[in-house]
């Protein structure tokens, strides 16, 4: 590998309501991610945490909406971030909840209009994240990016987001958990999640693969979003929205393989950390993992730790 991998911590902890996730970054580097991607070949400059202007006041018309201000103004400081860190090298958003992804793939977004490129978005999560701010009922905002991504309204405090990414450019992968207004948004704007179903059926290779050969034949910059719920919580607990049935170490490995020997990856989301849920710090220790399969690195390469 020659890749210059740019680190950017986003503590994001206002989208969601489980404490914890602002420790997220940090866990990461104590887990050893900048000196796993050297040992892979990559140059690492790690540009510290993202730190946002103070929030403006504003308003949700969603009484259920909470920390609007705050996810505002980590969107702005974090798209400024990501499109400095897309014409340097490969980003590697460090999160925070996944409402950074508000702000990291509007960066992405600015960077591949700027390249003429189209960009096209994997999802790796087990929720659609397809609420926006006004049909959540939870009030987190951590369940609104893709929809933001797609263009879907009822953003408006939002900055517009500069280039909506059409959903034949988006796969939802992974997905087993999608509340009524998200399923009803999904199938009006016509976009059917490769669900666990899907992924029992045919296998994680041959869907992937689909999506892959897109992304190939439009000259296309991919953006990777692994949310840790993606993985089942057999082996990822450190995470607050956990849904059973989700990845095992294996597939998720192999996804990861994949997306490295496709050679389309740009840039990547690591997103909703808990480390306070943790078991020593073996999510975190996961994820990295998972980091170095998608930089190149095979399991059987892999030293195994003690128990």
């Amino acid at each position: 590998m020659n890749h210059t991998c740019i680190l950017v911590g986003a503590p994001v902890d206002s989208g969601q309501s489980n404490p914890g996730c602002v420790m997220g970054p940090a866990s990461y580097r104590v887990a050893g991610l900048a000196a796993t991607l050297t040992e892979l070949g990559c140059t690492v400059d790690d540009r510290g945490d993202v730190a946002p202007r103070p929030p403006a006041a504003v308003n949700c018309a969603n009484a259920a909406v909470h920390h609007l201000p705050e996810t505002i103004a980590w969107t702005k400081a974090l798209a400024e971030a990501a499109q400095d860190a897309m014409a340097a090298g490969f980003p590697v958003f460090l999160g925070g909840d996944h409402s950074l992804s508000l702000g990291t793939v509007a960066g992405v977004a600015n960077h591949a209009r700027e390249q003429a490129r189209p960009l096209f978005v994997l999802w790796l999560d087990a929720h659609s994240d397809f609420h926006t701010p006004m049909t959540t009922s939870s009030g987190n905002l951590h369940g609104t990016p893709m929809a933001y991504i797609a263009g879907l309204g009822d953003f408006d405090a939002f900055p517009p987001f500069p280039d909506p990414v059409p959903t034949d450019r988006i796969c939802l992968f992974g997905i087993r958990s999608v509340d009524p207004d998200e399923r009803k948004a999904l199938r009006d704007n016509g976009i059917t999640p490769v669900d666990m179903r899907e992924l029992d059926e045919r296998g994680f290779v041959a869907p992937l693969t689909a999506f892959l050969d897109r992304v190939r034949s439009a000259n296309g910059l991919l953006h990777v979003s692994l949310d840790v719920d993606f993985l089942d919580p057999s082996i990822a607990p450190a995470v607050g929205t956990t849904v059973p049935g989700g990845a095992t170490f294996r597939e998720a490995h192999l996804v990861m393989e994949m997306l490295h020997e496709s050679g389309l990856v740009s840039s990547l989301d690591l997103v909703e950390l808990n480390p306070f849920l943790d078991d020593r710090g073996r999510t975190a220790r996961l994820m990295v993992d998972l980091t170095a399969s998608l930089m190149g690195r095979k399991v059987f390469d892999r030293v195994n730790r003690s128990l």
